[in-house]
Formats: structure tokens, sequence, C-alpha cells
């Protein structure tokens, strides 16, 4: 407001102990009066002045459409928001986290042993090394033979006249592909296989068309929206235009009706399911890479929970014939040796795999990781040779037969409550039904009176709804607390 005084002569006092902006300072701070002369107008009223509002810089640049299409924000990011949030409103409560899907057993000592002494062999001038092959690491064969703990499926792939081996690759195509007829040089290692989710994502660009399952990981449609292959999210049934959401309910075996699916460029297929926990068989398997060559589609097969499978279904999809001409695969040594921090997972994309003008997609695929990636972490890479070697399978077999002991709890805890739970047997996940309930309202009822951190099933896509996925991974002591507490909420 400002003032129009009756004419007189006034005095405004000025004072510097006033001022904030001049902080501390050694300045007498006595009052100082100063004689301001004033317009006589001969009136007095009172006016409104704007205020002066600061208005944040801008650049001109416009911000990524595809950005904005995005709903809220990444699920998993989300449950940790509301976990935190509950852990300060009861900051006395033992919260216990089965949502996020993250390892909580230490990785065997096979496996952190060979990356302590690749980290120490880093200090000196013959086992320092840079940057490496960005698909894997080229190791010289003598060092190879001296450092990579004599692993034995190794030795077939050494190529003498090159004296050169890339162990990893080598070592990952015997152990996961042995008779499958993947070679070294179709494997691709990379950080993790979210990381190439959304590498592949590039590779195929913004214009083609994708199906996912429904429900299912998140990062396939979100990479999916970020890339520009979708239209508007439409609130009204929860789903993003331009997606073909495939139904995967408890009707159907959590397996797509494919004679009900549109025809589209890739196809995004997770088995063992996240999060349903469902594994497709044999039979199912066969039908999909048929459907997929029917359309001329290619297939991301995402078989990150493979290890998890205790049962004859097919641990890759290149166990079904045909599926090298129509699919790649993207895994992770994530959930088999507790690698969520540590980082290193792979892609197979197979030689015979070919875009419609005949060009091979492994050769883009490796265009895109040069442009993109310098290569997985050496130290990462030793660790991840150990994983698949006689000692590392043996141990990180022992880490995931503990997490379905796990999952058989709670499954068990669940059944004996009367739910309809899926999953479990052949993944680290559980899948509840809570019929007619949103899977929000569930998180927060469990959350609230349990202390228990789930993730809401809604999460997932549409077809999440009402479900809440339970996960494995977590410490015994804890998972049998949780379980105690599960009876007291819904006995």
């Amino acid at each position: 407001m400002s003032a129009i005084h009756h004419p007189r002569h006034l005095s405004t006092s000025i004072s510097s102990s006033t001022s904030a902006f001049l902080g501390q300072n050694n300045f007498n701070t006595r009052t100082q009066s100063v004689p301001l002369p004033v317009r006589n107008n001969g009136s007095c009223k009172c006016v409104a002045t704007p205020s002066a509002e600061k208005t944040a810089y801008t650049t001109k640049v416009s911000r990524n459409a595809n950005m904005a299409k995005l709903q809220a924000g990444y699920l998993f990011p989300e449950v940790a928001r509301r976990k935190a949030a509950h852990i300060l409103k009861y900051p006395d409560a033992e919260v216990i986290s089965l949502g996020i899907g993250d390892t909580t057993e230490p990785i065997p000592e096979v496996i952190t042993s060979a990356m302590a002494k690749r980290s120490n062999a880093l200090s000196t001038v013959e086992g320092y090394s840079g940057y490496g092959a960005e698909q894997g690491e080229k190791v010289c064969l003598i060092l190879f033979y001296k450092n990579s703990c004599q692993n034995p499926l190794l030795y077939r792939h050494v190529d003498s006249s090159s004296r050169s081996v890339q162990p990893l690759r080598a070592a990952i195509a015997t152990a996961f592909y042995g008779h499958l007829g993947i070679e070294e040089d179709d494997i691709f290692v990379s950080d993790g296989a979210k990381s190439d989710i959304s590498r592949l994502q590039v590779l195929f660009g913004s214009g083609v068309t994708m199906a996912v399952q429904d429900p299912s990981y998140p990062a396939y449609v979100d990479s999916s929206v970020i890339m520009g292959q979708t239209k508007q999210f439409q609130k009204d049934i929860e789903k993003y235009a331009n997606i073909e959401y495939m139904s995967c309910t408890p009707e159907n075996g959590f397996f797509p009706d494919l004679s009900k699916v549109s025809r589209t460029d890739i196809i995004f297929f997770c088995s063992p399911n996240n999060p349903t926990g469902s594994a497709a068989s044999r039979e199912q398997l066969t039908r999909l890479v048929q459907f997929a060559k029917d359309n001329g589609s290619i297939i991301v097969y995402d078989s990150a929970y493979a290890l998890y499978i205790s049962d004859d279904n097919p641990r890759s999809i290149f166990e079904i014939p045909g599926a090298k001409e129509v699919a790649i695969e993207t895994s992770s040594f994530s959930k088999y040796a507790g690698f969520t921090g540590v980082r290193l997972g792979w892609t197979v994309v197979p030689k015979q795999l070919l875009y419609s003008d005949g060009f091979p997609v492994a050769k883009d695929f490796n265009r895109i990781v040069c442009t993109c990636f310098n290569g997985a972490s050496n130290i990462a890479q030793s660790g991840a040779l150990a994983c698949v070697s006689p000692d590392g399978l043996k141990a990180i077999h022992e880490v995931i037969g503990f997490y379905k002991e796990n999952a058989d709890i709670i499954m068990d805890t669940f059944n004996s409550l009367g739910f309809n739970v899926y999953g479990g047997k052949n993944a680290p996940y559980v899948w509840v039904h809570f019929p007619g309930r949103s899977s929000w309202d569930v998180f927060s009822e469990i959350l609230e009176k349990t202390h228990v951190v789930t993730t809401p099933g809604s999460g997932f896509g549409p077809g999440g709804e009402g479900f809440v996925r339970v996960s494995a991974f977590c410490h015994r002591s804890n998972v049998l607390e949780a379980c105690r507490r599960f009876k007291q909420l819904y006995k």
C-alpha cells in the first residue's frame, strides 16, 4: 500500500538495523532520523500497489511432449516416497519392505572375491584396464588364464589366431544357451536389463507399434511413451493409445488370447512374469513365436527371473524352434546373484534376426551400444564371470532357493487367509487378489495397519487393478514377521 499524506512536514525513520539483507555488521545500529520533504496533495487516501513478483528465468527450449504424456511418477519411486512418508509419520515403527523387488541377501563370497581380485589388480601395471569393448571386454589370453579363476566353461571359446577372448560373453553363451545355437557374439554385455530395454527402444525408434502384457513391468510402457511410440493417455480406460495391451488374467492362465491381439511391430513379453509370477509353458511360447512369425513382429523376451523356474517350462525363448528369427532376449544377474547394485546384464540378438529389408538387427544394436555405452564395469564383469563358474552357479542357486522358500511362506500365509494367490512357484513374487478393491487402497491399508510395504497391482497396468504384489526379497525373519502381521490384519 502507498500513502498520500495531509500537508505537513513529517520525519521518516530509516533504520539500518531492520535490514535482514545487510546481515551482521559492525556499523552503528542506532536509529537515525532523516527529515524528508513530502509533497502536499491536500488529501490522504490508500491505493493498492501491485507486489513485485519475481519470474523465474526460462529458456526457449520446449519440453519434450512425450515426457508430458507420462502419468504421475514412475511406480517404484512412488512406492518409496510413500514408504518414507510413513516412516516420518511412525518413526518408532518397524517397517518391513516386501514391495520393490530389491535383493537383500549377501552376494556369495565366490563372486565377491573375484571382484575384489579384479579390483586389486587394477592397482598394478599388469592388471590395469581402462575402456573395454562395449559388447563385453576382451582379455589378453595369457592374463586370462592367469586371472580368470580358470573357468572351464571358457576354454572352448579361445581364439588362438588373435590370442584374445571375450570370456563373459562366451561363458554366458555356454552357461545359459549351450545347446540352443546362441553364439558369444550374439550376446551384448550391459549394466542391466532395464538399461537394455531403453536401448532397444532407441533402436526401434518412434515409428513402431508395441504390445505388452497387462499387467507387466512398467519400464516397457514408460520407455515406449518417452520414445514417442504412443498417443495420449486415455484416463477412462487407464491405457495409452497406440499400445496393444495383452490381457493376462487368472481366467486365461496369465497368457494372452493371441486371436484377440492386434498386429504390432514389437511384442514385449516377460516370463516368469513380473508382477504375476506366472511362467509361460512351452506350448504357449510356441504359439507366441508363431504369432510373431505370422505378423512379422519382433519379440523382446525378458528372462530376468528364468532361474527361478522349477518345472519344465522354458527358461529361454530360444528353446522354441524358430525363435532366433523373431526374438531378442534380455536378462540380468540382479535377481540371481544380488547384482541390483553391482549392475550386470546381457541381451541376446541373434544373427538370424533381420529387418524387413534384410538388414541384421544385431548390427544396428551394436551401433546403439557403441554410441550410448562405454561398456559394463570391468569389476562387475569379473563378478559375473564368477557367477557362471561351477561354484558360482551353485552359490546363486542357493540364494535363489532361499528367496523361493520366502515365496512359499508368503503364499501359504495368504492361502490360509482365504485369498486367491498366484505366482510364487516359478518367481520371487506373489500376486494376491483383493476383488472389488483399489490396489492403492489395499497398499495403504496394509502399510497403515501392519507397517509392511507391498506394491499396488494397478502400477503394472490396468490389468493389475484389484491385486497386490508381495515380494519374496527379504530377510527370513522379516518375512515371518510380515506374515504374522498379515494374519493379524486379515484373520
